[in-house]
């Protein structure tokens, strides 16, 4: 028989070791609890480019599935539409003028924390590929490969963390590969991850790979109902707009006509940007990459130099506009085309069921609506962004939201999946009730929106203002003083301003409170706009008083 001491030391070891297997089975439950996150992003994907949304221009098979296989909401929005803030609104979930990224060229103030960070330090391995389009050593991430700013569709180089690289052949397929090499090779199977699959297309100038040339260069899209829009029942600001298809798209950059023709042919274009650009980007091809440009592009160019002698303004602007959802859309064909090669390798991998699918862009954009490119307003095309999220354990899927959200939501939506407390200062909201079947407990009536570029790039004037569902104020401010309100519901086009209607007098009085606390509620203020503005004189870029 074991003495006394013997069998109490035994029976504690036993204790103590079954305890520690019961610990570890509960961290090792919680740990795989934690949802994988995979946040899909491309620049300047419009919602109407996405066959969940309209199918008018194009089919998303692949993106399609997010939304079948989950939630799609109809009113997800920026709350500053230009790329490099609006990617650090997401990082911080705080708006512009907090995070003090405001447009393209102010820096971002690197003491803020990003939700990857807090990703990270909780024990997710952390990735990023693609295109970040600001900062160049990504903060909270294991892994990155990213572009230089705008960066490449061909040939691109790449900045990582061990050193900058360049990859032959095109962006969006390299993107991809690189995000499934990292699956294969260096993901840590014991750790909940999150994967940063950034997608520079479909961003200006719009090169498709030679895949796809053939196919998009004989399609004729539809054209938008506000093709040719004059801008009557709108303010200033729509009219000094600098983004009319006709007058601001190049044709040699956007256009892809070889500048050699366009001079033989006299065409004034805005500047010789837009020469020096075709002319980068021509340069980047190998030769054989050249021959395949060329195979398809040169008989256009030709076709183009017979026709143009005799067209009418109004036939420019059309064939202009067939020449840019050609491009545009055939980019967008090899984006959908790589997000069903990631979506297969998660299903094929048995990731698929904790996994939380994002697909969304770093904010709207105009393709042809009111005569238009670009973005930046806070009218529908430019302010509305596509949000397609699956979570098999979460979410039903084929399900739609329609209420108010913002990319300010997503840093406290991915924190509370992931069980981590959010910082104080983040400014939106989590999405997780949406997510989970629980619309009661959302409680937003509208969302706050500010730009601020101006004078920049199409002149586009300052502006701030709310949205609800039903109505959209807002005021523009600086060089005018201009109020517009549209009503969403009757007027979905936004093609008339009511703002001085008496029949919408109440509604003006209510929107403009709400608006104040909503300022108040964001730490935004007249104050602040008079900061940035000093920003742009201290600049040069406002060199007088208005």
């Amino acid at each position: 028989m074991w003495p006394i001491k013997n069998i109490n030391t035994a029976i504690l070891t036993i204790m103590l070791a079954s305890s520690s297997v019961m610990l570890s089975c509960k961290d090792n439950s919680k740990q795989e609890k934690r949802p994988n996150i995979v946040f899909i992003m491309s620049d300047d994907h419009a919602y109407q480019a996405i066959s969940a949304y309209d199918n008018t221009l194009i089919n998303t098979p692949n993106i399609d599935r997010i939304a079948k296989e989950g939630m799609l909401f109809t009113n997800a929005s920026v709350t500053n539409s230009i790329c490099a803030p609006s990617r650090a609104t997401i990082l911080t979930g705080k708006h512009t003028h907090m995070h003090g990224k405001v447009d393209n060229v102010f820096p971002f103030d690197t003491t803020n924390v990003t939700f990857p960070q807090l990703l990270h330090d909780a024990g997710y391995q952390t990735a990023m590929f693609g295109k970040l389009h600001f900062g160049n050593n990504p903060k909270g991430f294991d892994e990155f490969k990213i572009l230089p700013d705008q960066g490449d569709y061909y040939n691109p180089e790449f900045i990582t963390n061990k050193g900058d690289t360049t990859i032959m052949g095109y962006v969006t397929d390299i993107i991809t590969d690189l995000t499934l090499d990292w699956f294969d090779n260096r993901r840590d199977e014991d750790k909940p991850f999150m994967l940063f699959y950034l997608h520079k297309a479909p961003h200006r100038e719009w090169l498709p790979a030679p895949r796809h040339y053939k196919e998009f260069t004989k399609k004729t899209f539809p054209e938008p109902a506000t093709l040719f829009d004059d801008y009557k029942g709108r303010g200033t600001a729509a009219k000094e707009a600098e983004m009319n298809i006709r007058e601001h798209m190049t044709v040699s950059a956007d256009n892809k006509i070889y500048p050699e023709i366009a001079k033989e042919l006299g065409i004034e274009e805005p500047s010789e940007w837009g020469y020096n650009v075709f002319k980068s980007k021509y340069g980047r091809f190998t030769e054989a990459q050249k021959a395949e440009w060329d195979a398809i592009y040169g008989p256009i160019n030709e076709e183009f130099k017979k026709q143009y002698p005799s067209m009418s303004e109004e036939d420019f602007m059309r064939w202009k506009y067939q020449r840019y959802m050609q491009d545009y859309l055939g980019t967008i064909a090899a984006v959908d085309e790589n997000v069903g090669r990631l979506m297969d390798y998660l299903d094929e991998n048995g990731l698929s069921e904790n996994t939380i699918v994002v697909y969304t862009s770093d904010q709207g954009f105009y393709l042809g609506e009111h005569g238009w490119f670009d973005k930046r307003f806070i009218y529908d095309e430019s302010f509305k962004t596509p949000l397609l999220i699956k979570w098999p354990e979460k979410i039903e899927a084929g399900s739609k939201n329609n209420v108010m959200v913002q990319n300010l939501d997503f840093a406290q939506t991915f924190l509370e999946a992931a069980d981590v407390k959010a910082p104080a200062d983040m400014q939106g909201e989590s999405l997780m009730p949406l997510l989970e079947g629980q619309p009661e407990k959302w409680t937003r009536e509208g969302v706050y929106y500010h730009y601020y570029e101006y004078p920049g790039f199409h002149m586009v004037k300052r502006h701030y203002g709310i949205v609800t569902e039903d109505y959209k104020l807002a005021h523009f401010y600086y060089d005018i003083d201009e109020w517009e309100l549209y009503d969403r519901k009757k007027d979905p086009m936004e093609m008339n301003n009511v703002y001085d209607d008496p029949a919408y007098e109440k509604v003006v009085k209510e929107l403009k409170e709400k608006l104040k606390k909503l300022r108040l509620k964001y730490k935004d203020s007249e104050e602040l706009d008079q900061h940035f503005i000093q920003k742009y004189k201290d600049r040069g870029i406002i060199k007088s008083d208005l």
